[in-house]
């Protein structure tokens, strides 16, 4: 059933150093669960009950965080090969801790929790692996959260635009890349209306700073770039 997504799979982060005829044989252990998602339906909502961490198999998904007030926060877009989830599986409260909505037509397989933890009844050597894969990831993502609450903590607009795009640059390694977000989903990522947003950037394209065209984006003033940094 998962073959078709193996050369997805083989590339996550939870898999790494396993090889294909491995994970084969390991899900077979792990008795994943297959199920499809159409736009804007969720995947998991925050407070529900939590049994299975996600892998996104295609399609796109977000993850969003709401307050009390209802307000929505995107936290971060998932494309096909990353994990969700996997911080409630040690968690003692197995709740969702976020919302999943999908952005499009979605493919995802659910790992069972006990799955993970439990002993194997067939003594896999790579349940450890797993694992440590998933501590390994759940670390990297809590970098990116605090990176994140960098771009929060910033009063100006143009201070965080400014910010993201040099985490962008250092990313690509180009003056010249892609958004990895749609601009809509940029805002909700900075905490900002959308209008506001394009207004600035609109600003900084006029000074000269940069210039854009659809998700493309090219930073021309590095030097200034980095002053409007807060």
């Amino acid at each position: 059933m998962f073959k078709n997504f193996l050369p997805v799979l083989v590339k996550t982060s939870l898999f790494q150093d396993i090889t294909t005829d491995d994970l084969n044989t390991m899900l077979g252990c792990l008795q994943p669960k297959l199920s499809e998602f159409s736009k804007n339906n969720y995947i998991a909502v925050a407070g529900d009950h939590f049994e299975s961490m996600g892998i996104l198999l295609s399609g796109k998904a977000a993850l969003i965080k709401e307050n009390a007030a209802g307000n929505r926060m995107m936290m971060a877009i998932l494309k096909p090969g990353d994990i969700f989830g996997e911080a409630a599986v040690f968690s003692s409260k197995s709740v969702w801790p976020v919302t999943v909505v999908a952005q499009e037509t979605c493919k995802t397989m659910f790992l069972p929790k006990q799955k993970i933890l439990g002993e194997c009844a067939n003594l896999c050597i790579w349940h450890r692996m797993i694992i440590e894969n998933m501590l390994k990831d759940i670390s990297n993502k809590t970098l990116m959260l605090n990176k994140r609450m960098e771009y929060l903590s910033m009063k100006s607009m143009r201070g965080k635009l400014s910010s993201f795009l040099l985490e962008q640059y250092k990313t690509n390694g180009n003056h010249t890349f892609l958004l990895p977000m749609k601009r809509n989903e940029l805002a909700d990522f900075l905490n900002v209306s959308r209008p506001s947003m394009s207004r600035e950037m609109c600003r900084m394209r006029d000074e000269g700073v940069i210039d854009f065209h659809r998700s493309s984006i090219q930073i021309k003033d590095m030097k200034s770039l980095k002053d409007m940094v807060e």
